[in-house]
């Protein structure tokens, strides 16, 4: 067995951590968002602000739930991580009630995603320093789930076959929505990765429109990589916050106020933005076959979605029976 270089684990086998052996494939969840823009649909009668992911579209399991299914087709439940927020604990609680609690990463305030991935890559840098990694949103649309679970599993297969490189999934353009980003690949093909000429995240209007004609594909923000080329995106710019980040214990016997001392001094990092942006160098970009996908970012996306009939499940089970804390089917009816 190959072990951890920084003799990080001091000795101990790594199946004392996790079950498996070094270089396994996992998978790591964000839902620790805050869902600001998503409020007018998502507040309740009584006042409450419940996050998107904690909703559902047409009840029964909620956004985060369908997210753990998607990441359970790539890793079992001993090798999903979710980064959460302390403030979220009466909604996730439940909905991550059966996964193992050092794989829950509480931030203990929301500093953007590219912090939240940093966060979870060095907690997962000490128990796996050779893992292969897929970040999966939950606050993510499919109408064909069956379509992205093979695109997930090809993703996950290219980052473990080549672990220097970064890969994203990309998918066509429906029009041009200036909060999408867009990736402009290097060689015209849509049946393999392709290196990356631009990455541009959320440009105007009239930019999205240049990019989409040369070719560019929707960032569907679903990232593959191996620990050390996902943490190799943040050295340039962001060596001190790896730095602070590396200190913290992991979640399982932590010490979280030393965390949230930590965090007061953090900037807000935006993944597409701040890092994936600045890193094309080894970036390759998978497109995905037309599967319905939407990023539920907006009021005007939800609103879309849910004027479909609800669509089918692919047949798999949520791993929690709790359901969604707010269905916003009846929201957007209650709008009308």
């Amino acid at each position: 067995m190959r072990q951890n270089p920084d003799d990080a684990l001091h000795g101990a086998p790594l199946e004392a951590f996790c079950g498996d052996s070094y270089g396994s494939t996992w998978a790591i969840v964000l839902a620790g968002g805050d869902g600001r823009r998503l409020r007018p649909l998502t507040t309740s009668l009584s006042g409450v602000a419940v996050p998107k992911q904690y909703c559902s579209l047409w009840g029964g399991s909620s956004l985060l739930e369908e997210a753990m299914v998607r990441a359970a087709g790539i890793a079992p439940l001993r090798r999903t991580c979710t980064v959460v927020a302390a403030a979220h604990r009466r909604w996730w609680s439940t909905s991550l009630a059966q996964q193992p609690g050092e794989n829950i990463i509480v931030q203990p305030q929301n500093k953007g995603t590219g912090i939240g991935v940093l966060l979870a890559l060095m907690n997962l840098r000490e128990r796996d320093p050779y893992a292969n990694v897929v970040l999966l949103p939950a606050d993510h649309y499919l109408r064909d789930e069956a379509t992205m679970a093979a695109s997930l599993q090809r993703l996950a297969d290219l980052a473990a076959a080549n672990t220097d490189n970064v890969y994203l999934l990309g998918a066509e353009p429906n029009g041009t929505d200036p909060e999408l980003g867009y990736i402009v690949p290097a060689e015209a093909r849509r049946d393999s990765p392709s290196s990356v000429k631009y990455f541009v995240e959320k440009p105007p209007l009239a930019e999205a429109a240049s990019l989409v004609s040369q070719g560019a594909l929707v960032n569907v923000f679903i990232v593959a990589g191996s620990v050390g080329a996902l943490l190799g995106m943040f050295k340039e710019s962001y060596a001190n916050e790896m730095i602070a980040l590396r200190a913290v214990p992991t979640q399982a016997g932590g010490d979280f106020a030393y965390l949230t001392g930590i965090y007061e001094n953090l900037p807000t990092v935006d993944f597409s933005h701040d890092v994936l942006a600045h890193q094309t160098s080894v970036l390759r970009v998978v497109p995905v076959p037309e599967c319905g996908w939407t990023d539920l970012g907006t009021p005007e996306r939800v609103a879309e979605v849910l004027k479909m009939p609800p669509r089918p499940w692919s047949g798999r089970e949520s791993r929690s029976t709790a359901l969604a804390h707010l269905n916003l089917a009846t929201q957007w009816l209650a709008r009308e």
